[in-house]
């Protein structure tokens, strides 16, 4: 999954357009499962976490729009409706139900794309954690400070592109030139002072870091979970 941009399950019970879709989507670097049916899809739903959904409206037994109606509740995913052209009471309907954006049949598979990428791209940002805390340290970086053990302190903006990245992809591991990048420096040696002054900010004991760690030989990483 981590060479992916992200998983998509195809729900359509036209074999045709299912298997183009899933073929094109795979082409673009994204990890695709299909359902056949409203039904199928349920059973997929239950089990796996997806990062979006296409969803066809007509399709036998159950439509498009009952299966959205019934698990909206449950359902934190953005869907795209697949609809018949010349059908707006369709697409009014699917939208009012919550779904996130709809396609007229036929679609160019490029306009699928760029709507897929719009929607995850809005939903990456509406997803990105900015306050956390964890043990007897709070993390803010809509304030721009860390409290930790009733004492605040500042985050500078270099500070705050390090955590924010970190924060949002806890366990995994930057190098020093992944932080030069995210912070646009040059000189790499500058990040280990930067790395020490945050572990001041954060750790209990800076010398013995519990959660910025350092791993030998590859980088920083940040356990907050």
């Amino acid at each position: 999954m981590d060479n992916f941009e992200a998983h998509i399950l195809v729900v359509d019970d036209d074999d045709g357009i299912r298997d183009l879709v899933k073929q094109y989507l795979n082409q673009n670097n994204f990890l695709v499962t299909t359902s056949n049916s409203a039904e199928d899809a349920e059973k997929k739903i239950n089990i796996i976490k997806f990062d979006l959904i296409v969803l066809d409206i007509m399709m036998p037994k159950k439509s498009g729009l009952e299966f959205l109606e019934e698990n909206k509740n449950k359902l934190n995913t953005p869907i795209i409706l697949l609809t018949a052209k010349g059908k707006p009471s369709e697409r009014i309907e699917g939208l009012e139900t919550g779904a996130d954006d709809y396609l007229s049949k036929p679609f160019e598979p490029k306009e699928l794309i760029l709507r897929i990428k719009n929607i995850l791209s809005k939903t990456k940002i509406k997803n990105i954690k900015r306050v956390i805390t964890f043990g007897n340290v709070k993390i803010d970086l809509k304030k721009l400070f860390i409290l930790k053990e009733n004492k605040q302190f500042k985050i500078n903006t270099t500070e705050k592109k390090i955590l924010e990245k970190m924060i949002n992809s806890p366990g995994q591991t930057f190098s020093r030139e992944d932080i030069a990048k995210i912070i646009n420096l040059e000189k790499e040696r500058s990040i280990d002072v930067i790395i020490t002054r945050l572990r001041k900010k954060i750790e209990k004991d800076p010398k013995n870091p519990r959660y910025l760690q350092t791993k030998r030989g590859e980088g920083y990483v940040l356990w907050v979970e």
